[in-house]
């Protein structure tokens, strides 16, 4: 009778009707946590992964990613591991240009299955969980300064060539050809060669398929006051019956100039000019050329100047203008700091597309300048060596429509530009990877 009254055993039948809750819960519990980590390691594969593939954004960009989930121990198409790559990924903030790897594999169940989970898929034909883990990442952009811009805009489908100069010295700078771009026997020493279509030799380190750089100061010329010229603009003599310059477009001297200076025609140095401003000035010339005979122009300390052409395409009696300097001797010329030209040193109005052309830039005259020179329709070449003037900062940088450099051609200092004024023709280049989802 006192064993049918005895309750010792309920303990153990409750243990025994709860074990397959107990352990199915257990089981669920350790697989989840397996579920956990394997998920943990998957997303950082793909965050690498993305990353890696963004940042490399060319055609082998599937390559690269399935590279570095490899490298995590994800495997495409290795012990049921699939590897997903794409470069059409919708954006977090819109578009569709993002970079996404998504990375999964079943796993299959154990003791999860005692509390009914039969999981989302199968291998062969028993129940899976299939663990997943997806990153996006877009190509990240930074601004790249140039101390050389080709527009190309002429049709130039080259519009930066460089022919055998070993020593030639951009180094330090960055150099950008809105079309392609050949160096041939030296690289120019430039930090950065870029170019928009095929970049071959230019720069220590070269980047083809750049996107464009917008012309950076073509808006500068709703600046230039108009042509008071008349139609009268003097040019030198070509020949003996020419007429001789006027007095008022031959300089020597000290010259104390404010404001716009403008001049019609031709205007020769006839002995060294010294220029003192009263704040930013600009010398405007029509029509003419500035030919410097073997002369110095050169600004005095905490004086500024810009050389404006400006005018129109046509001829005189004497051939067609010339907007551009010419002749021996030395421009040692500094740029504004403020106003509207500040940073140009020298500046060909854009609506100007012929007599524009430069043969001997930074020879003959020498350049000893601070500041941007703007040359956006000319055919250069450039030869000499630019130093910066002897009253300004180190700075210097050029936009030309097209340009070959040759010989020695260098850019002896820089890297004071922001001090000099000058906003310096930037590009937004292509940068690692990063994260957006």
């Amino acid at each position: 009778m006192r064993f049918l009254r005895s309750k010792r055993g309920n303990v153990a039948i409750i243990a025994a009707l709860s074990l397959p809750a107990l352990a199915g819960s257990l089981g669920l519990g350790a697989e989840t946590a397996t579920w956990y980590v394997n998920t943990k390691q998957m997303q950082n594969a793909a965050d690498a992964a993305a990353i890696a593939a963004a940042t490399n954004a060319a055609s082998s960009y599937v390559a690269e990613a399935r590279a570095i989930t490899a490298h995590y121990g994800f495997t495409d198409g290795v012990g049921l591991v699939s590897v997903a790559v794409s470069n059409t990924a919708t954006c977090p903030a819109g578009g569709s240009n993002c970079y996404s790897v998504t990375i999964s594999r079943p796993q299959p169940l154990l003791l999860a299955q005692i509390v009914g989970y039969h999981g989302d898929t199968t291998i062969g034909k028993a129940p899976a969980k299939l663990i997943t883990a997806t990153a996006v990442a877009l190509q990240s952009m930074v601004a790249r300064p140039y101390c050389l811009l080709a527009l190309g805009d002429n049709g130039v489908n080259t519009a930066l060539v460089a022919n055998g100069g070993p020593k030639a010295d951009l180094s330090g700078c960055n150099v950008m050809s809105n079309t392609g771009a050949i160096c041939n026997g030296h690289d120019l020493g430039a930090d950065n060669g870029d170019a928009h279509t095929t970049n071959n030799g230019c720069g220590v380190v070269e980047h083809s398929n750049v996107a464009v750089v917008p012309d950076p100061y073509a808006a500068l010329a709703v600046n230039i006051p108009p042509d008071p010229c008349n139609g009268n603009y003097p040019q030198e003599p070509q020949q003996k019956k020419d007429p001789s310059l006027p007095s008022q477009n031959q300089l020597a001297g000290i010259e104390n100039w404010s404001g716009p200076i403008q001049m019609c025609g031709d205007v020769q140095l006839a002995g060294p000019v010294t220029v003192n401003t009263s704040g930013p000035t600009t010398l405007i010339i029509y029509n003419g050329q500035l030919d410097t005979n073997n002369q110095i122009l050169q600004t005095t300390s905490g004086s500024a100047l810009t050389i404006i052409y400006a005018g129109t395409n046509g001829s005189g009696p004497n051939g067609p203008y010339i907007h551009a300097p010419t002749g021996g001797g030395t421009l040692d010329v500094a740029a504004p700091t403020s106003g509207p030209w500040s940073g140009v040193v020298m500046y060909q109005d854009p609506g100007l597309t012929s007599g524009v052309d430069i043969s001997a830039a930074g020879n003959s005259p020498t350049w000893d300048l601070t500041g941007a020179v703007y040359l956006p329709h000319s055919s250069v070449t450039f030869s000499g060596i630019v130093n910066k003037a002897s009253n300004g900062k180190s700075c210097f940088a050029m936009v030309v429509d097209n340009i070959t450099i040759n010989g020695t051609a260098s850019i002896l200092e820089h890297g004071q530009c922001a001090q000099a004024g000058l906003a310096m023709p930037t590009g937004q280049v292509p940068s690692r990877g990063k994260l957006v989802l």
